[in-house]
Formats: C-alpha cells, sequence, structure tokens
C-alpha cells in the first residue's frame, strides 16, 4: 500500500503538465482480461479518464505476454517478489508455467513506467501481475482457496524500483487524487482503502 503522505504531497497537475499514472489495461475499459473482457466495471479509476491534468497510459502485462483470450494464472509457492528471484512460479490453469512470460512483461512494465517517467501506479489487485496488496495463494479454482498478502509479479518489480501503487480498491488514496486533479475536489473521508476494511481485517488478522 502507498503511503498516504506521498498522495497528499503530489504535486497539483496542470494540462500543459499533468499528473503521469500507470494503469492496468483492463481498469481502463480495454478487454485485455483472460476472457477478453475488462473484468468488470471500474468507476472509480475511470474517474480519471480524459481528464487535462491526468494522462493515463495503460498496460496489460498478461496479454503482452500471453495474448487474449488465455488461460487464468496465479502465484504457487511465494509472490511476485518469490518469482522474481526464481522461488515461485506462476502457473496458469492447466498447469503451464508461464513464469518467464511474467518476468518479461514485468520488465515491458517497468520500461514504460521509466520512460513515461511514471508518478503513480493504478493496479488490478489480486492479480498475478499487478495485484499490489493481496493474491491468491496457489490456485483461486482451489475448493479451498486461499488469499495472501502480496505483490504480482510486475507489481513487484514496480516497486523495487521505487514507483509507488495503489489498486482499485484504494478508494481513500484515489480521492487523493481525485482532489489533485482537481484541487475543487474535496476528499470523502468515508471512503476506505482495501487495507482498512473489515473483509481485510477479519481474513489477515485473525
Amino acid at each position: 500500500m502507498t503511503d498516504i503522505n506521498y498522495l497528499e504531497n503530489l504535486r497539483t497537475p496542470t494540462s500543459d503538465d499533468p499528473l503521469r499514472i500507470l494503469m492496468s489495461a483492463c481498469l481502463a475499459g480495454s478487454p485485455c482480461g483472460y476472457d477478453a473482457t475488462t473484468n468488470g466495471e471500474y468507476p472509480a479509476t475511470q474517474k480519471l479518464l480524459g481528464q487535462k491534468t491526468i494522462k493515463i497510459i495503460h498496460f496489460c502485462p498478461e496479454e503482452f505476454s500471453f495474448g487474449v483470450p488465455r488461460e487464468m494464472c496465479d502465484i504457487h509457492g511465494g509472490t511476485g517478489f518469490d518469482v522474481l528471484d526464481g522461488k515461485a512460479k506462476v502457473i496458469s490453469d492447466t498447469g503451464k508455467d508461464w513464469s518467464e512470460g511474467m518476468i518479461k512483461a514485468a520488465f515491458k512494465m517497468l520500461e514504460i513506467a521509466r520512460t513515461e517517467e511514471i508518478e503513480l501506479v493504478v493496479l488490478m489487485d489480486i492479480s498475478a501481475a499487478c495485484g499490489s496488496q493481496v493474491i491468491y495463494e496457489g490456485n483461486r479454482f482451489a475448493e479451498n482457496k486461499i488469499y495472501q498478502i502480496g505483490a504480482g509479479v510486475c507489481a513487484a518489480l514496480l516497486l523495487r524500483n521505487g514507483f509507488r501503487i495503489i489498486s482499485q480498491r484504494d478508494f481513500a488514496s484515489l480521492e487523493i487524487v481525485y482532489s489533485r486533479m482537481d484541487p475543487a475536489h474535496h476528499p470523502d473521508q468515508s471512503k476506505k482503502d482495501h487495507h482498512q476494511t473489515d473483509w481485510y481485517k477479519s481474513y489477515f488478522e485473525k
């Protein structure tokens, strides 16, 4: 999770110098999901689209390496950091080892972030690529699926290289971003980030 102080200290962007955000392509409305859909609707992130003071660069790492449509995949044996270190693997739902392709996509995403001088990253949580707070521990289709705190492979590489990430579920953080793109916006103090929700606390703080 990104430090709230970092978000509050983001510069006030202008139309001539917009805030540069790298976003999971599905959150921007691209039909790049495993089944060629957007994996749902995300009004909280799509509110950032089309704003004069925000420049959105979107990218889907799984589409980059595995195309559309494709199998689902999850991390087995650790988190995205472990995959980068060769201690865990990305496995598709039919048992294919996709670790190499996912790492290749992660470095492409890092290249984009550096080239575009990205100031904030907004990624799809739970994804084996883009998850930034919560991912599955092993196969999501298991009878007793298990969640773990951790990052997907692409998010892990971005974090290692100093990029700040929030997810589509971090509604309090997104409120702060809205206030940067529009100084007239007053953040809704009732909004919560994912780690502040009852589900997160009950699941991980047992």
